[in-house]
């Protein structure tokens, strides 16, 4: 489907999402290695853990019923029989008038059905002086409390987070079978770019586009390959081929409107690309576009600063996201208050402002960014608000959802 003219941003990412597809294979990696990836399967639990009964508590465990009358000025008088320690491999069992000592984490001995704390006993010689009553089941974690064998631990397509791995590893998981994050190929025009770390000549500029694309991939573990081309219909034609080969998605940066040198569209054309859409009403960012070649996702994104990164935080990064198997792809979200007035240019268009987040005791306050410098406004940002279709202005303590940034 190819949408000549400006799409909205609703439509232009709900064309982004519904274009990719399917997601990448899967692949399995250790429980450290899964860390916001996505798992590609429902996962049931191996083992039950605990996998006994187990002291919540250093304590004395006993029968309820035994300590019903205790207190501090009529103790229960108990003998020890014995103590466990988490792990240990002793088997003592409380038999009537006795107690055995257990420390956090032991296995509850047969017999007993309580803990007291060890702050609620006294002994003396081999004896134990009960001053509190322990109700059935008082200080223990039942067998499987945790995680029960069987139960689904996680379900597909949820993205794991250092909790949720932690469980996995109570389950009895070592390694996971998650999707593939995506090789993405970024691709930056320009006669006057030049790769970081090499001389600058006058009149030319570092990629510092490209460069900020791929530590966002990164963050997210998507496996980069990066590359400078000239202002050369053959050469970006040439590299655009070669990557749509090794790579599962292609993000090219600059060159993407319609002046004599942004031809990246064209290039594509001639490579068979099947375009969905190559203009969007926001702002920055409307040179954005989106296509397939050789059903894999390309973004065009242009080339100034604040367009190319709101192009690919608002539809690059959910359609790699979407890649790797995210059921919400995009930046995560969260409620503010504008410290002051929002005001856009176009009624029908999504405004968005870079700002920074001030804590306030209910809902933090942004403050949007309005630095000379661009590429500081971008560095500095914490969240981006936006002034949707059909308003043009946001007055200062309006509660909006902000994309957060960091």
């Amino acid at each position: 489907m190819v949408k000549r003219l400006a799409v909205g941003l609703d439509e232009a990412l709900r064309l982004t999402l519904e274009g990719i597809n399917p997601i990448l294979e899967t692949e399995s990696v250790t429980l450290l290695d899964s860390v916001d990836r996505v798992v590609s399967e429902d996962l049931y639990a191996r083992v039950d853990s605990p996998s006994v009964d187990a002291s919540l508590k250093d304590g004395y465990a006993v029968s309820a019923h035994e300590v019903e009358k205790a207190t501090p000025e009529h103790p229960v008088r108990l003998r020890l029989a014995g103590c466990m320690a988490a792990g240990g491999q002793q088997d003592f069992h409380v038999t009537p008038a006795t107690t055995v000592r257990v420390m956090t984490g032991a296995k509850i001995p047969p017999g007993a059905d309580a803990v007291v704390s060890e702050e609620f006993v006294k002994t003396v010689g081999d004896n134990a002086l009960v001053e509190k009553y322990a109700e059935p089941g008082r200080n223990i974690l039942a067998k499987g409390n945790d995680v029960a064998l069987g139960q689904c631990v996680v379900r597909q397509g949820c993205c794991l987070t250092p909790g949720l791995v932690g469980i996995l590893a109570a389950a009895g998981y070592e390694c996971v079978s998650v999707v593939r994050n995506p090789k993405v190929a970024i691709v930056a025009t320009g006669d006057e770019v030049v790769a970081p770390g090499r001389p600058l000549p006058e009149g030319k500029l570092y990629a510092s586009n490209m460069t900020t694309l791929g530590a966002w991939c990164r963050r997210y573990k998507m496996q980069t390959q990066m590359a400078i081309v000239k202002d050369d219909p053959d050469e970006i034609l040439n590299i655009l081929h070669r990557h749509s080969q090794d790579a599962d998605a292609i993000m090219t940066s600059g060159g993407a409107w319609t002046g004599d040198r942004d031809m990246v569209a064209q290039i594509l054309e001639r490579l068979g690309w099947k375009q969905v859409f190559h203009r969007i009403r926001i702002g920055p960012g409307k040179a954005v576009g989106f296509g397939l070649l050789k059903k894999k996702p390309i973004f065009i994104l242009p080339g100034g600063p604040p367009s190319n990164l709101m192009g690919f935080l608002q539809i690059a990064l959910p359609g790699l996201l979407k890649l790797s198997g995210h059921q919400r792809p995009g930046l995560p979200v969260a409620k503010v208050r504008l410290a002051s007035d929002l005001t856009g240019r176009h009624v029908d268009w999504t405004h968005f402002f870079f700002g920074v987040l001030e804590t306030q005791e209910e809902i933090p306050l942004f403050h949007p960014l309005q630095d000379s410098s661009r590429l500081r406004s971008m560095a500095e940002a914490q969240a981006i608000a936006a002034i949707p279709e059909g308003k043009t202005h946001l007055p200062a303590g309006t509660v909006i959802q902000a994309q957060l940034m960091t």
